[in-house]
């Protein structure tokens, strides 16, 4: 019911909860089943914070939001959001990264937490992909000049990798906005 899935066993990608209190309610149960600790919220146009403490208080939430709207994602909000999850995942906790519908600002953080943790950026794709083929990351491209910085070779090396892999990996949004309105 709760609209996310595992990317690896400790860190989940998805949308937001339902409208529906009700079923709000039984979508942060479930979370709290599968072990959520933390939870990353990259909607800048809502926030759940009170909701979740109210029924789940011991689920850490980080409100940290951002416009999808295709603006550059500064670095300094890549540091910020990676330090939540990776900082969670340290600690031995079990985070979501999330936004609205789970298309493009929760799986690109979930993208940058992985590149941070050193894996390949090709391979972060596919796994997010695999469990939400939804899945854009349309803020991978930012992610990578954030997480390769400092090696302006090795930058457009990966970025001329994540255009080939965004190529033979299209997203047909039409069927992936049904897909997330689903009842």
């Amino acid at each position: 019911m709760a609209n996310a899935n595992f990317v690896t066993d400790s860190l989940l990608v998805g949308g937001g909860l339902a409208r529906d209190r009700q079923t709000a309610a039984e979508q942060i149960y479930e979370l709290s089943q599968a072990g959520v600790t933390h939870i990353f919220d990259a909607r800048i146009e809502w926030s759940d914070e009170a909701f979740v403490r109210s029924l789940a208080p011991r689920i850490s939430y980080c409100h940290y939001g951002i416009d999808d709207v295709g603006q550059r994602v500064p670095f300094e909000y890549f540091d910020g959001a990676v330090g939540f999850v990776n900082g969670a995942l340290a600690m031995g906790g079990i985070v979501l990264a999330h936004c609205h519908m789970g298309i493009n600002r929760g799986p690109s953080v979930a993208f940058a937490a992985m590149l941070a943790q050193g894996c390949d950026p090709i391979d972060a794709l596919d796994e997010i992909r695999g469990v939400r083929e939804i899945a854009w990351v349309a803020y991978a491209e930012d992610a990578l000049r954030w997480h390769f910085s400092d090696n302006q070779a090795l930058l457009t090396r990966e970025l001329a990798r994540l255009a080939a892999w965004r190529k033979s990996n299209e997203l047909d949004l039409d069927r992936a906005l049904r897909l997330t309105r689903r009842p």
